[in-house]
């Protein structure tokens, strides 16, 4: 009578065992898996040719990291529940069920799921990507298959759901455009405009600091727009992914003191205002207020014509 509480015990004990050596090794494959996804990334950035090539391997290697984590977990747990005496099958079947249901109610979910998948398989966003998705634009700090994170020039973070985003705008694939509109008076010439543009443009790209941003010489495009009160000339540099912004800001912070030594104008607002005219074709003059004359009485102006 005995030995079968003793006999009992010892299953019991035997079970707990297994469970502990299941999640043992499942730890142990956790951090298998995670140097060998570490090394086979570190391996990787050594023969990429780019920076862009390095962020790619280092945002797939998250996601490798992150289905490892759950295969090895979702393994384990049904391991352990054989173990401790607990049937899978109807587990298995009862999720089966149950995932049907709640695939009708989190059709979202799964959808995020899939453009996630696509997206990282389509090398759409790369982590430290400058992207616009869903009117939010910002650096691409964390991407997986169910939210792209990103954090806008003013600090502030965005979750934006995969299942959301229907276009990618990528600002950092390969090189970029520093695209600059200028504008000079109507009484100044184009062929002098341009020609200044072009010599701040030389000597921006031999600067040793901002110049290895230019990838080529300025382009100039020649008259985008004849404004109310400008001409608006239009030009742009390739430049190095996520220079652009830089490149602009020392153009138009050389072409300033250019211009004034040029003596190009940048023109004011101007604006004409029309009287009307009468039936008989007389525009009426307008009133100027003048000063007061010495001898007139309180409360009266003067007024010319």
């Amino acid at each position: 009578m005995d030995s079968l509480p003793f006999a009992k015990y010892l299953n019991v004990s035997k079970d707990l065992l297994h469970v502990i050596v299941i999640l043992a090794l499942a730890w142990l494959l956790m951090q298998i898996s995670r140097k060998l996804i570490r090394m086979f990334r570190n391996y990787m950035n050594t023969r990429s040719d780019s920076a862009e090539e390095g962020r790619r391997i280092e945002t797939l290697a998250r996601v490798f990291r992150y289905i490892s984590t759950v295969v090895i977990s979702l393994v384990a747990g049904m391991l352990a529940l054989s173990e401790l005496g607990i049937s899978i099958a109807p587990i298995l079947g009862a999720a089966g069920v149950v995932g049907i249901a709640v695939g009708f109610g989190a059709q979202s979910l799964i959808k995020d799921y899939f453009n996630g998948f696509f997206m990282l398989l389509e090398n759409q966003i790369r982590q430290g990507d400058v992207v616009e998705v869903c009117n939010k634009t910002g650096i691409v700090e964390d991407i997986t298959l169910r939210y792209v994170c990103l954090r806008d020039n003013e600090g502030s973070v965005h979750y934006v759901p995969n299942g959301q985003i229907t276009t990618v705008t990528n600002k950092s694939r390969d090189y970029a455009q520093a695209l600059i509109d200028v504008s000079v008076a109507y009484r100044e010439n184009i062929d002098d405009v341009v020609a200044v543009l072009r010599e701040v443009g030389s000597a921006l790209r031999a600067d040793p600091v901002v110049g290895p941003m230019v990838l080529e010489d300025i382009e100039i495009q020649g008259v985008q727009d004849l404004a109310d009160s400008a001409m608006i000339l239009r030009c742009r540099f390739k430049t190095v992914a996520l220079e652009q912004w830089n490149v602009r800001r020392a153009f138009l912070g050389r072409l300033k003191p250019a211009f004034d030594a040029h003596g190009i104008e940048i023109p004011y607002p101007h604006l004409t205002v029309y009287a009307g005219q009468d039936k008989q074709g007389n525009a009426p003059a307008f009133r100027i207020a003048g000063t007061v004359p010495e001898n007139s009485q309180p409360g009266q102006r003067g007024a010319s014509k």
